[in-house]
């Protein structure tokens, strides 16, 4: 039991808070046991965090809602709960705040918007007095009024009709959880708590005012009503069919409309025919939203019972409007006109009637027409007293309305004539004949053929003879035969059969009859003589007297065609020859033969020539010249002229230009025309003329300068462009240039020479051309200006860099500045000995003790007159060798088997300035800072490379040459082995000394005349030094081969040396070992003899 308590004591120090100031005590749970525990250690206890939670369901709410939270701490109910709103606690006293005995929950009725904020819970241990941290905090939003819905609806239409469906719809934006109430008329509808209310099918009990509000929670909490919407049901409306035109019974082809009529508007319309609807085709031009249907066009088809509907778009529909019935007959009537009497044409001061009959129907008003004109009559039948206007068309039609009426009857034509006057008429084309020729007049009334004629000549009634006949009406008067005596003026009278009209004719016909035959006379058009191959030609046939001639073509007496003319649209040789023609007319033929033409063809057309006045290749600008244009076959030619393929306006055989200009440039041709420009020739053979402006000389220098010095030569050129027909004159500062001592000209003046140029020639030269063989003369040139120095020029040496001391491997750089005019050539002296080099500078890349001297240079230009300028100033170059570095191994012999690295160290030799050093490992700059030391390791150095360094520093020289190189290969394994050797060597020597010696002691001498003589088993050091094959082991590993390489090593005392070199000694036991080899070495390099 005890240990049971223990525990319990156990746990509730390892729960307790560390804010925990007391010592609890374990108190004695068996009396008779000993006490295990005294005390207890006092433990740290971190008391639990409330959690607070929202009981209701939301955290924003409206003034007078409810709100509830909980507070709960876990694992315990022994505390006591306060609550906070913004770390602020909040007050039992206040009316809105509810808190249970426990103090667990707290409800919040929220009157005010200061109910706004965060909420948290706190606990405190009833017994302990231990209060746990802040709980979760929740945010409440109070909202300063009640919410308002709003309300919406699917159709807004002001006007609703049954069947149609709506839906309300219902919303509060604010907070959520919303349960909503719809009411009618001010009662609540039993529906769905849902935000839309749905009305299927509308019906007149559904009219009124509908709104919505919205509940939440147990209370409940309601919202403000929504603004009221009115619904209003009402019946469709029933449309009226109206006819719009006068009657039902209509003809094909006339117009009927209706007019569908409703008391509002935004309705759609559609139209029936015996209840089928009226589609929209090529017919019906149907528009949904027009009230009106017109058939503009009706037949049998379309009869029947109309109808229409109309209906609000997406929504109702009406039902049928009144039914119109139409008729229709198959054709319109048409009226029956007839005239009375029925003569056709009638004459004025006659009395025609009309009649206008229409078969269908009744009730019908006449209208009549004359020409398409209406008359005022509108009786049935009309009576017209004739006059010349009463004469046309005349029609009726009849009308029972203003737009309806039948079709115009036929027409029937009235011809109103005056008594008309004979008309004397020739039958034949002439009434001028000649002797033999027959006769033939005619007498008649426009339109009638009840006329019959007299005929009288000259006044006379003619009567019928041998040579003169009528026919049966007398209305054609026929002379056989005509002769002089039936010239005269012919007459006629007309008279109406079986009526007292008749007239004589206004006018007569006079017949002429000549004496003989006419003469002919054969014209040519163009009347060339010679015609070229495609050229027109034609011939006309003419007789003076009479008219009706037919003409026939002859050409060399073969007959061709007839005409009065005859036309060769393009000639060809074969059209030559003889032509003629002969004239006839009338069935009694009447011959006459013209005089012949001959005519001549060209094989080819002609090609005109042109020539230029004057003849030259190039023309300036302001200079005279004409073309002219010649064909020398025929005549009659004029002249066109094209310049570039266009034609100008020039008709003459000369073009003439006066002071030509670029523009003129072209290519020029030429063509000859005649016949009124019906006939051409070939063009010409173009001529290129070219308009140049006169051109400027150019002038040059052939010298390569213009800035000369003293006695210096100067050739200056004029000349233009690929031409020597010209010659020049000269001019300086603008004054004219004659020759004399040192200036001269060739032969055109194109050069102008200057032997020795002294300061008189100085100024600046231009030229002019002209042209030897006409007077065109060019501007002058652009200028060039001579100038001529006072003195020779003047040379400077410089170098750089400017150091007075150079060591070998440094660049020098010398450069030879003249600061006048160019085409210099440079000259380089090394202690008075000219160089090869001939460049404005002369640099030596890597200076050498060689190049010690003093240098200077001097220029020179010109070929034939070298000019020279003075030498100049002397600049001394100084070289000296460059220091060099040098690598010592600073690891002695005695570390040989203590280390495995050997340290390096680099010197300038025969320098007393300080000196920083770079290492270089293969060639390769080793990274590190400048050291005089290095140290080789197997780690940094796996390879055993080699190793070189130089010296550096900031004076001059600023580096040293590079060291020889060191290679570290083997060198402490052949320090280890010599060492080795030797010390065999040196123990080996003392054990044989020492084992001659015992020997020497231990044996005795035989006197034995017979025993053979012992060999020495040392030699003395005379018999070494007689033998040269005496063997050294030191020797022969310093000189094994094997071992040694090309490549240098460093010693122990830091000097680069082969293997075959005598090894230095530093240290004090190598030159112990140094000294004991160079004994061994001073006898002959083997052991030392103890014979001495």
């Amino acid at each position: 039991m005890w240990l049971i308590k223990v525990f319990a004591i156990y746990l509730t120090a390892v729960c307790a808070d560390e804010d925990l100031e007391d010592v609890t005590f374990v108190p004695d749970v068996a009396p008779t046991k000993s006490r295990l525990m005294s005390t207890v250690i006092p433990a740290v206890y971190e008391p639990p965090v409330p959690t607070l939670q929202l009981q209701s369901d939301w955290l924003d709410v409206f003034p007078s809602e409810k709100v509830e939270f909980k507070c709960s701490v876990a694992g315990s109910s022994d505390w006591t709960l306060t609550w906070f709103r913004n770390a602020e606690e909040v007050q039992d006293s206040d009316p809105n705040v509810s808190l249970p005995a426990d103090r667990s929950a707290l409800t919040i009725t929220a009157a005010a918007q200061t109910y706004s904020g965060l909420y948290s819970c706190k606990g405190r241990h009833k017994t302990k007095g231990v209060t746990t941290a802040a709980s979760n905090s929740l945010e409440l939003t109070v909202n300063a009024k009640r919410p308002k819905p709003t309300q919406d609806r699917s159709l807004k239409f002001d006007k609703l009709f049954p069947g149609e469906s709506v839906t309300f719809t219902c919303r509060v934006t604010e907070s959520s959880g919303w349960e909503y109430l719809w009411y009618h008329n001010g009662s609540e509808i039993q529906a769905a708590n849902s935000d839309t209310y749905t009305i299927n099918s509308i019906d007149h009990p559904n009219s009124g005012q509908y709104h919505c509000k919205a509940k939440r929670g147990k209370g409940p909490f309601y919202t403000e009503e929504s603004e009221k919407t009115t619904l209003k049901v009402s019946d469709p409306p029933k449309p009226s069919l109206r006819l719009l035109t006068p009657w039902t019974d209509v003809f094909e082809d006339e117009t009927v409309g209706f007019r569908c009529e409703i008391d509002s508007s935004d309705w759609m319309f559609t139209w029936y025919r015996n209840r089928v609807q009226i589609q929209d085709d090529s017919v019906f031009s149907l528009d949904e939203w027009e009230p009106s249907l017109n058939i503009t066009s009706i037949n049998q088809a379309f009869q029947g019972g109309y109808a229409c509907k109309v209906h609000l778009q997406s929504r109702v529909s009406s039902g049928f409007s009144n039914t119109v019935d139409v008729t229709v007959y198959k054709n319109k009537p048409k009226p029956t006109l007839s005239k009375n009497p029925g003569f056709n044409p009638m004459y004025v001061g006659e009395t025609v009637n009309f009649t206008c009959n229409v078969d269908v129907s009744t009730g019908w008003e006449y209208q009549w027409h004359k020409d398409g004109r209406y008359l005022p009559e509108t009786n049935k039948t009309i009576s017209i007293h004739l006059n010349p206007s009463s004469g046309g068309k005349y029609s009726c039609e009849a009308s029972r309305s203003e737009t309806t009426g039948t079709d115009v009857s036929e027409k029937i034509t009235q011809e109103v004539l005056e008594i008309p006057a004979p008309s004397v008429k020739q039958l034949q084309p002439w009434l001028d004949v000649f002797p033999g020729e027959s006769v033939k007049l005619s007498c008649g009334m426009d339109g009638g053929s009840d006329w019959i004629y007299t005929w009288s000549k000259d006044g006379r009634l003619v009567q019928a003879d041998n040579g003169v006949s009528f026919d049966s009406n007398g209305a054609t008067l026929s002379i056989s035969s005509a002769s002089a005596a039936h010239a005269g003026q012919y007459n006629c009278k007309g008279h109406l059969r079986d009526r007292s009209v008749s007239r004589s004719s206004n006018s007569g016909l006079t017949l002429t009859v000549y004496d003989e035959t006419p003469s002919i006379t054969l014209m040519q058009d163009p009347d060339y003589q010679l015609m070229f191959p495609g050229e027109s030609v034609s011939f006309s046939c003419h007789i003076n007297v009479s008219t009706g001639w037919e003409y026939l073509w002859y050409k060399d007496n073969n007959l061709l065609n007839s005409g009065n003319k005859f036309t060769i649209s393009h000639v060809r040789t074969t059209d030559r020859g003889l032509y003629k023609c002969e004239a006839k007319r009338g069935k009694e033929v009447f011959f006459n033969t013209s005089k012949a033409v001959r005519l001549e063809v060209e094989k080819k057309k002609p090609k005109p020539s042109m020539t230029q006045r004057p003849e030259v290749d190039k023309v300036y600008a302001g200079e005279s010249l004409s073309f002219k244009c010649n064909v020398e076959l025929s005549s009659g030619w004029k002249y066109l002229w094209y310049k570039d393929g266009t034609e100008l306006r020039i008709i003459s055989n000369s073009l003439n230009i006066q002071n030509a200009s670029s523009s003129d440039s072209g290519l020029y041709e030429c063509m000859a025309i005649r016949n009124n420009q019906m006939y051409s020739t070939e063009r010409s053979s173009g001529q290129n003329l070219r308009i140049s402006e006169i051109p400027v000389p150019s002038l040059t220098r052939q010298t390569p300068w213009l800035d000369v010095f003293p006695t210096e030569s100067v050739k200056l050129s004029c000349g233009m462009d690929g031409s020597s027909d010209w010659q020049y004159k000269w001019r300086k500062d603008g004054q004219v240039v004659q020759a004399d001592n040192t200036v001269s000209f060739d032969s055109d003046r194109t050069v102008l020479s200057i032997s020795s140029a002294s300061a008189s020639h100085r100024g600046r030269y231009s030229c002019s051309g002209k042209l030897k063989s006409r007077s065109v003369s060019s501007n002058f040139s652009s200028g060039l200006t001579l100038h001529v120095y006072d003195s020779k020029p003047r040379v400077i040496l410089t170098q750089s860099p400017s150091h007075s001391v150079m060591h070998t491997g440094d660049g020098v750089s010398f450069s030879c500045h003249i600061n006048v005019s160019s085409g210099w050539e440079y000259l380089w002296y090394k202690d008075g000995s000219l160089l090869t080099e001939s460049g404005k500078n002369y640099t030596i890349t890597s200076v050498r003790t060689k190049n010690t001297g003093s240098y200077k240079c001097q220029t020179k230009r010109g070929s034939h007159a070298v000019l020279h300028s003075d030498q100049s100033q002397v600049v001394r170059l100084d070289v000296q060798e460059r220091p060099q570095a040098s690598i010592i191994l600073l690891t002695g012999w005695s570390e040989v088997f203590s280390t495995d690295s050997l340290v390096l160290k680099c010197g300038v030799q025969e320098s007393q300035d300080t000196w920083n050093y770079t290492w270089f490992k293969e060639d390769q700059p080793i990274n590190m800072l400048p050291s005089e030391k290095y140290t080789v390791t197997p780690q940094n150095d796996p390879e055993q490379s080699q190793y070189t360094c130089r010296g550096i520093r900031t004076g001059r020289p600023s580096y040293s040459k590079n060291s020889e190189k060191l290679k570290t290969k083997n060198l402490l394994v052949k320090r280890r082995v010599l060492l080795s050797i030797s010390g065999l060597i040196f123990f080996g020597i003392i054990g044989v000394f020492l084992a001659c010696i015992v020997l020497r002691l231990v044996r005795k001498p035989v006197v034995d005349e017979y025993k053979p003589e012992e060999t020495d088993l040392f030699l003395t050091m005379s018999q070494l030094k007689e033998r040269d094959d005496a063997p050294c082991p030191l020797v022969q590993y310093i000189t094994d081969a094997a071992l040694n390489s090309s490549s240098k090593e460093v010693n122990e005392n830091g000097t680069v040396c082969s293997e075959t070199t005598p090894l230095p000694i530093a240290s004090e036991e190598d030159q112990a070992v140094t000294a004991e080899s160079h004994d061994a070495t001073e006898n002959n390099g083997g052991l030392v003899s103890f014979q001495q």
